[in-house]
């Protein structure tokens, strides 16, 4: 049975990818605050709060090991804001979001790898990324630092995998712009704050967003993949 654990799952991507996977008959986690109605095999856990991670990871793991022939985590849960300036930020909202972009990705992942050490099977980690990792953007400072800082600890435990036993394939990748309920938050936005609103308020206006249904599809066909061969750790989904 193929086990994945998806952060983030009860909207957006997360929900997108959750309900995908579980069509093709596996078997998914998936993990947020709120239950979207997958009822079964859903944990309502606020990333927030990084002292719980490790213990629902391992139970997660634990519960399946015995019947699981692979593993994947995917670290899709996000948040955009603080949207401003440097300098005009709270400084309670850039921990949050450093907490829940960085943290609780990198606690997740230790746990995860830490568990399966021993695990023969196929173990995949994809830590959802973004262009803002790899490019400035005035207004985003807290959340292009987490992207960044998310695709360089990928980066770190590739290297360290290449050694392990029994190693752990990671990939963080970049999906494109999505329409989702973050792309709502940007719009919904202060020009002050994001000098770039207009631009995004044109990309759904324009229809250039991708929809979160083709965005789980296009990931769902990448997972399956080996990530080294794609050229990761650091991708982008739109030039797969």
């Amino acid at each position: 049975m193929d086990i994945v654990i998806i952060t983030g799952a009860s909207k957006g991507i997360g929900w997108e990818l959750a309900a995908q996977l579980k069509r093709q008959g596996k078997q998914v986690i998936g993990l947020a605050r709120t239950n979207p109605g997958f009822e079964d095999n859903f944990i309502e856990v606020d990333l927030a709060e990084t002292t719980l991670l490790p213990n629902v990871m391992k139970e997660i793991i634990e519960q399946h090991l015995e019947t699981a022939t692979s593993f994947t985590l995917v670290n899709n849960a996000g948040i955009v804001d603080p949207i401003g300036l440097v300098g005009g930020v709270k400084p309670e909202m850039i921990g949050k979001a450093v907490t829940v972009n960085l943290a609780a990705p990198m606690i997740l992942t230790n746990a995860f790898i830490s568990r399966l050490a021993d695990f023969k099977g196929t173990k995949k980690i994809v830590n959802i990324s973004s262009g803002a990792g790899r490019n400035p953007y005035e207004g985003w400072g807290v959340y292009c630092t987490t992207k960044a800082g998310l695709d360089h600890f990928s980066r770190v435990v590739e290297l360290e995998q290449q050694s392990a036993e029994n190693p752990v394939q990671i990939a963080s990748i970049a999906p494109g712009i999505i329409d989702t309920g973050m792309q709502e938050t940007i719009r919904s936005s202060e020009a002050a704050d994001f000098p770039l609103l207009e631009r995004f308020i044109n990309y759904k206006e324009e229809g250039k967003l991708s929809s979160a249904e083709e965005t789980a599809r296009k990931l769902i066909a990448f997972m399956e993949t080996d990530f080294k061969k794609a050229g990761g750790p650091i991708l982008d989904l739109r030039q797969l």
